[in-house]
């Protein structure tokens, strides 16, 4: 039987534990356990690029064990090979299985799982083993504060006091949890007094106007009764919860111009968001952040919770996962960079005299390892843009030159494509010739109007059906055959109002880095992003003194 493996505890890194609560009677037994048994489960580890070892699952056994023997300790191990965003995956899973986590604790590792499922709230649901409805009801927690947060897990209050203060801004929570934990409110008490503060119509981001006269307005009800809540309320959650909703979706649709992808955020949304960060220990460099404003995960978000309904966070990364991933290379990149400079001291200090020469083909660390920028996005409106941009600038070369059309149009019957002019189109190109209509589907007949027909004539039909081949040809031949025609798509494009109005202002940022026309702005260059699309639009079109002739942007190249 093999032997199961063993690290001393001195060996293993602790990281981030989705349990922040451990109950104090439940360690000290466990302690005690481990103290007379040792530990018999495994803990869960992974390993470092340094050859170390970090802790994903098992984080009660391992602060028992600690606390009962000392760092020395060998705990029995599985080794995992799993990156930091599995081994969190994995953290999270584990202790969401175990029945006696918190509500608390359940919430925050159930958004940290929605931000590495990218917001797919049934996948997360699924891994889980929760119904959605248990899903939606724990992420509905995220929106309690730090310290309401902290007392659900600590077992200060109910689960019922959370999700009634989860209701309230967060300011309005940490004023309410000390009297509720000092006079041991119930939660139907607590009830009562939310629904005295909720639905402040000072803090709506409607448009007020029809609130005047209503008569859920709670101005109005202390002329109408002798006992109301106090004045400047609405007691009609439901209209006042739908005119948030459609002022939240407006002002997401005013952003959408402006970046590839733009989200309300709710709570429980928390980890499916970062802000994109060029410098710093988040930083991504500035290379990949130019590649991130084209990128479809990039954008903006308009806040949904209480506590900052409205307000707009831009320069968004709604991929998580990745933006993690960018911001370590970019960290390795850096410390590659500074590898040498340490070196060189070192040699400094042990008396070296003179530099070794530099080996054939060496060159100095690149300060980056990301990705050059990249241009706009693929979407479906781009693709259709570019290939009728390919197909008419090939059959207006190729139908100028009728010795190269009826050659090409050889090539594509040998090559099984003739299938690519319909019936109707070769009619339509031979009656608009001859004048005359072929009426028939009698080769015989047929062939005597072709026949007698001139050759200048015949010459220009053929002329017509390669050109109109060219149009029938799926993506994949066309570009092939605009390679091997060696297209010169500048001398049919340049820089136009119906490609900039295809992407969002992010994405022309880098049709612009791309093109030299921030180079050409100069200063001007982010006054100009400060305006309207429209605005950005004519002014990228109309820089002064820049030649615009022979600039194409790489997305349209096939």
């Amino acid at each position: 039987m093999q032997q199961q493996p063993t690290l001393a505890l001195k060996q293993i890194t602790v990281t981030v534990n989705p349990r922040k609560y451990f109950d104090p009677a439940q360690m000290e037994e466990l302690t005690a356990s481990v103290r007379e048994k040792g530990v018999i489960q495994p803990v869960i580890v992974r390993t470092l690029a340094d050859g170390g070892f970090a802790l994903v699952a098992g984080g009660r056994r391992y602060k028992a064990a600690m606390a009962a023997h000392g760092e020395h300790y060998e705990i029995p191990v599985v080794v995992k090979e799993i990156d930091e965003v599995e081994a969190k995956q994995l953290a999270i899973i584990e202790n969401v299985q175990r029945a006696d986590m918190s509500p608390a604790e359940e919430a925050i590792a159930a958004a940290e799982q929605v931000g590495l499922c990218k917001g797919d709230r049934d996948e997360v649901a699924r891994i889980f083993g929760w119904t959605r409805t248990t899903l939606d009801k724990r992420l509905a927690l995220m929106n309690c504060s730090a310290g309401v947060l902290e007392a659900l897990t600590t077992r200060t209050i109910l689960l019922g006091h959370a999700e009634l203060l989860a209701a309230l801004p967060k300011e309005t929570q940490d004023k309410l949890l000390p009297v509720i934990v000092k006079e041991g409110k119930p939660v139907a008490e607590v009830k009562k007094t939310i629904e005295q503060v909720a639905c402040s119509l000072a803090a709506a981001i409607f448009d007020k106007t029809d609130c005047a006269g209503c008569q859920h307005n709670s101005s109005n009800q202390g002329e109408m009764f002798g006992e109301s809540i106090s004045t400047g309320n609405c007691t009609n959650r439901t209209c006042f919860n739908e005119k948030t909703e459609k002022q939240l979706e407006a002002v997401a649709t005013g952003l959408r111009d402006d970046y590839p992808v733009v989200r309300i955020v709710r709570a429980g949304d928390n980890h499916t968001r970062i802000q994109l960060a060029v410098e710093g220990p988040k930083g991504v460099g500035e290379e990949q952040a130019k590649a991130c404003h084209a990128c479809q995960n990039y954008g903006a978000a308009v806040s949904g919770l209480p506590d900052s309904t409205g307000k707009v966070y831009k320069g968004q990364c709604f991929d998580t996962v990745c933006n993690m991933k960018m911001v370590a290379k970019q960290l390795q990149a850096a410390k590659a960079a500074a590898a040498p400079k340490i070196d060189a001291k070192a040699d400094a200090k042990a008396g070296a005299t003179a530099k070794a020469p530099a080996k054939a083909g060496s060159a100095k660390p690149s300060t980056t390892s990301n990705p050059p920028a990249t241009v706009v996005a693929e979407s479906d409106r781009i693709k259709t843009y570019r290939v009728a941009l390919w197909r008419k600038a090939l059959r207006r070369e190729v139908g100028s030159n009728p010795a190269l059309a009826q050659r090409y149009l050889l090539a594509m019957a040998l090559a099984g494509h003739s299938r690519c002019v319909d019936d109707s189109s070769l009619k339509g190109i031979w009656e608009k010739l001859t004048d005359e209509k072929i009426t028939t589907n009698d080769v015989a007949k047929t062939a005597e109007a072709v026949v007698s027909a001139d050759d200048e004539k015949v010459a220009h039909a053929l002329t017509g059906i390669a050109v109109s081949a060219i149009q029938g040809l799926d993506v994949h031949q066309l570009t092939g055959l605009c390679r091997h025609h060696r297209l010169d798509l500048t001398r049919h494009w340049k820089l136009c109002k119906e490609f900039l109005e295809l992407i969002t202002k992010s994405e022309m940022m880098v049709v612009a880095d791309e093109l030299g026309i921030r180079a050409a702005l100069g200063e001007e260059f982010k006054k100009v992003f400060g305006k309207s699309k429209a605005e950005v639009i004519e002014a990228l079109l109309a820089v002064k003194d820049f030649d615009y002739t022979g600039k194409i942007p790489k997305i349209l190249k096939f």
